[in-house]
């Protein structure tokens, strides 16, 4: 058992919080500017509603908390919901790992809620031990810290720290003189301060990377899912209808092979939860492109022996923001729930557009 195991202790949950602002709020800063009512019915040259950064007050807050073996970090937050913060926003469904719906960051790196143990996940308190773990495998973190969004509207009373009093606080420095109470609109939310940063056992969750942030730990899966429509994910057949010797409907006709049948079968068990957008550097970093989770469900097709319309999906990915975009880091496999190596999958995609290009 590693020393970071915990089972039956004192675990800080410090959750990235991000409150939105009112609609009448946002009407009323605006509404003296004569360009405010066009900007409502959308611009043909400014980004799509669901990419449109929305505004609000960022900030950070601990939840001191008492856990047991094999409790999961969603059990966790819904503790906090029921017993300590009612205002508490994340998403959730099955929590079985199969809907995918409570894809967060958590201690930088993207997954479910729902499958992260608490044991796996309650680290000791500082930033140096979390950075070396990160450089050890190669990646680069997509955490969100609380010295990002210090300066976004932060109060005082709220747990948000500066950049240099945040470090300070995870690795010990300031434990004397810094003080984290509870965020001045959710009284009942944090313990005192003092538990929080003497606890050796935090967990920090974030939104998910990539997406834009709806409220808390909830953001607009929107443009994941339009990318995912725009590669047509369902069979393209011919239409023609098998007959048997007899003129009756061949019942057999899309029969196929365990060899064709394993091209596609793991990767029709997809969720599109995001973890592996949220995880690539190049999809969450914000630059154009389709992302990870789109080109897995037209790998799903073009696999697949019984479609008629690979090239067709072949050249709706062989684009400058399609598979060509992607720069073959492979973080996108590392945390994927369903066991799928999207990595291995972006690299055959590649390879085939290529050949077939070179042809």
């Amino acid at each position: 058992m590693s020393e970071n195991t915990i089972h039956g202790t004192t675990v800080t949950i410090r959750v990235h919080r991000f409150t939105p602002k009112s609609d009448s709020e946002h009407a009323r800063r605006h509404s003296s500017s004569p360009f405010g009512g066009r900007a409502r019915g959308g611009s043909p040259f400014g980004s799509s509603p669901s990419r449109r950064r929305i505004r609000g007050r960022h900030f950070t807050q601990d939840y001191t908390i008492e856990t047991r073996a094999g409790q999961t970090v969603l059990d966790c937050l819904l503790a906090i919901k029921r017993d300590l913060d009612p205002t508490l926003a994340f998403r959730y469904s099955c929590g079985h790992g199969i809907c995918g719906s409570d894809a967060v960051s958590i201690n930088g790196t993207p997954t479910l809620l729902c499958t992260a143990k608490v044991e796996e996940y309650a680290k000791s308190n500082s930033i140096q031990s979390r950075q070396a773990n990160t450089a050890d495998e190669g990646f680069r973190s997509t955490a969100t810290l609380a010295s990002d969004v210090a300066g976004n509207g932060t109060t005082a009373n709220s747990s948000a720290v500066s950049s240099d009093r945040y470090a300070r606080s995870l690795t010990g420095l300031d434990a004397d003189n810094q003080q984290n109470t509870s965020d001045a609109d959710h009284p009942s939310a944090t313990t005192e301060s003092h538990s929080a940063l003497s606890n050796p056992h935090v967990i920090e969750i974030a939104p998910l990377p990539g997406f834009p942030v709806l409220h808390d730990l909830i953001v607009d899966i929107d443009q994941m899912m339009n990318q995912i429509k725009k590669l047509e994910p369902y069979l393209k057949a011919d239409g023609k209808l098998a007959t048997t010797e007899d003129g009756k409907i061949d019942m057999f006709e899309y029969l196929q092979n365990p060899e064709e049948l394993k091209r596609y079968e793991l990767l029709s068990n997809c969720i599109s939860c995001g973890v592996c957008e949220g995880s690539c550097p190049v999809y969450a970093g914000g630059e154009a492109f389709i992302g990870p989770a789109a080109l897995i469900a037209a790998s799903r097709f073009i696999n697949d022996s019984r479609d008629e319309a690979t090239n067709q999906r072949l050249d709706a990915i062989a684009t400058a923001d399609g598979i060509a975009a992607c720069q073959s880091v492979r973080a996108c496999s590392r945390e994927c729930p369903r066991g799928i190596d999207v990595g291995e999958e972006m690299w055959q995609l590649t390879e085939r557009v290529k050949s077939r290009q070179g042809r």
